[in-house]
């Protein structure tokens, strides 16, 4: 399961009202996401999606006889979809992953919930609820900031106070195990990103702020490695690629980010390990 994308610039006020959930919109807001897919070239097709379902024919193809399917947490196809093309297979046990690896009340619950509510009660449900110390994970992430002379900076989507200690917890855990399998020793530290206007407290620091921070403390040369996120969508494309960039330049710092895990072998085999883990699988099958 995924957070899902537009399709096309003319699906981004569809999309924003799903993940609005009914709230009001205000018109800047959906402008500006607008303008912002318009700006990574989504005009007729979104090459964000597609980063899923190669993720998802991998993962089958590894997995070897196992059917997974997609399902969009605020997009098609829907989580519902999925649900029902799994027993619809004859499945009896249906596995839920979601693409993100740590546990909130505000994210990893929603899917849980509705993919319960899909289901209901016509298979058992195993879902993976978290997977952040998972090594075959760590060792994703330590391979591509292992050797940098740069500060490293681990990053996740921002989430409001109230409800983010476990996930907070699980973010910074994953970062310490990366860091330790890549030996960075001191040179790295925490910042989340992609904050929303609720007018409510938010996990902090966020990423400008601290890339602020670093200049000031001396430092001079940045890697990016979000944990929180697995793949390339707008908060990686734009909220780092772009705005984070835009700041490193405007203060002199040297700045990139690590690949993204996307549809990689070593990734994938991780994800089917996962599942395998859940079904007691061989892993040989």
């Amino acid at each position: 399961m995924a957070y899902g994308s537009p399709e096309s610039l003319d699906d981004v006020p569809a999309y924003y009202a799903d993940i609005r959930g009914g709230r009001p919109i205000r018109p800047e807001l959906l402008e500006d996401l607008t303008e912002r897919y318009r700006r990574l070239g989504i005009e007729d097709e979104s090459p964000l999606n597609a980063i899923t379902e190669q993720t998802r024919a991998a993962l089958e193809r590894e997995l070897a006889g196992v059917p997974v399917f997609t399902g969009m947490k605020h997009w098609t196809p829907r989580i519902a979809d999925a649900a029902e093309r799994a027993l619809a297979t004859g499945a009896e046990v249906v596995v839920g992953l979601v693409l993100a690896p740590h546990y909130s009340e505000l994210s990893i619950a929603g899917y849980r919930e509705q993919l319960e509510h899909a289901l209901a009660g016509r298979a058992e449900l195993v879902f993976v609820d978290s997977w952040h110390d998972e090594p075959g994970f760590v060792d994703v992430l330590a391979d591509r900031v292992r050797g940098t002379d740069a500060h490293v900076v681990f990053t996740a989507h921002s989430l409001p106070e109230r409800a983010a200690r476990v996930y907070k917890e699980q973010l910074l855990e994953t970062a310490r195990l990366v860091a330790e399998r890549a030996a960075l020793g001191r040179t790295w530290s925490f910042s989340f990103q992609s904050e929303s206007p609720t007018g409510e407290p938010w996990l902090g620091p966020d990423i400008l702020d601290h890339l602020e921070e670093l200049h000031a403390a001396g430092v001079r040369k940045v890697l990016v490695c979000p944990v929180g996120f697995v793949a390339d969508h707008l908060e990686i494309r734009w909220d780092l690629d772009n705005e984070a960039a835009d700041k490193a330049r405007e203060l002199g710092l040297e700045f990139a980010r690590i690949e993204m895990p996307n549809a990689d072998p070593q990734f994938v085999a991780t994800l089917a390990w996962l599942v395998r883990k859940e079904l007691a699988v061989p892993s040989g099958l």
